[in-house]
């Protein structure tokens, strides 16, 4: 293999055909068994449906064609498909820490353990040499400021809600409505990915090699989140509950912005033989 990896990669993009394989099997599972998620929460309910026809329609399917194609030596697939377990690793942390204890759970953390290593181990194998093929410079600093501005607004967002109710002794509403001790999005957003989404951001700014070629990976992250919220009205529509269609309206907007930019992004990653900078524009460093 060449490109953005080295050969080592191999046993990380076949764990994560184990993962995808399995994930799929516990959404069909979650799907087709009635009443599988009877003791989760109205709020909670739609959500879960949504997730599980997310992942068995959309996610676990690209992350075994990225895989493919990497495999055949796709730069491009290899990207997207980190963005796929980054993914992955995120929200079966909240299948297996959120949901309750049930028939899946096993499988659940299988999942998560098999996507937490292919994720780790495709990172360590990312050749920083390839942000030198990204021939888009202009876009790269839309991007870097994109994933800034993301980053702080989403933890503004979650902080409107978990600081007032640490100020007034309370849980915040979303964990109470969820029954749950505390949010996990809060938590692995406000701990992991957003810190993470601004650093790579910054690091785009100032061109960083590393940060240059990983930046697809929050831009496929936040695509891909953006589908099961999209989902969310259709499926407490179908449930029987009023659907929320104000969130899903902001968030789809948001979804074709920064799949626009994914897009444009990957566009301008050139061939290893035809490595390429804008005229009159420095090239990245070593």
């Amino acid at each position: 293999m060449s490109g953005s990896r080295a050969p080592g990669a191999v046993v990380w993009l076949w764990l994560s055909v184990a993962a995808a394989v399995l994930a799929m099997v516990g959404n069909v599972i979650a799907l087709a068994v009635p009443g599988f998620y009877a003791d989760l929460t109205a709020a909670f309910l739609p959500q879960a449906y949504a997730q599980d026809i997310a992942n068995l329609a959309l996610v676990s399917p690209l992350m075994l064609v990225c895989a493919g194609l990497a495999l055949r030596g796709s730069d491009r697939a290899f990207l997207l498909w980190l963005g796929t377990l980054a993914f992955t690793v995120y929200n079966y942390v909240i299948y297996t820490v959120a949901v309750p204890f049930g028939p899946l759970f096993l499988l659940w953390v299988a999942v998560l353990g098999l996507a937490t290593y292919a994720l780790i181990g495709g990172l360590t194998t990312l050749d920083r040499t390839v942000a030198r093929r990204f021939t888009g410079r202009r876009m790269l600093t839309v991007i870097g400021w994109a994933l800034i501005v993301l980053g702080v607004l989403f933890a503004l967002l979650w902080l409107r809600e978990d600081v007032p109710a640490l100020l007034s002794g309370t849980a915040p509403q979303s964990a109470v409505d969820l029954a749950v001790p505390t949010n996990p999005v809060h938590v692995l957003d406000l701990a992991l990915f957003l810190p993470a989404v601004i650093g790579v951001g910054v690091g785009v700014l100032r061109r960083r090699p590393y940060a240059v070629v990983v930046s697809p990976v929050p831009l496929v992250f936040l695509i891909l989140t953006g589908v099961p919220i999209l989902l969310t009205p259709l499926v407490q529509r179908a449930v029987g509950l009023p659907p929320a269609w104000s969130v899903a309206g902001i968030l789809g907007v948001l979804t074709v912005v920064v799949t626009t930019l994914l897009v444009r992004l990957l566009m301008s990653l050139s061939r290893p033989d035809q490595r390429a900078v804008d005229p009159g524009e420095r090239a990245l460093p070593e």
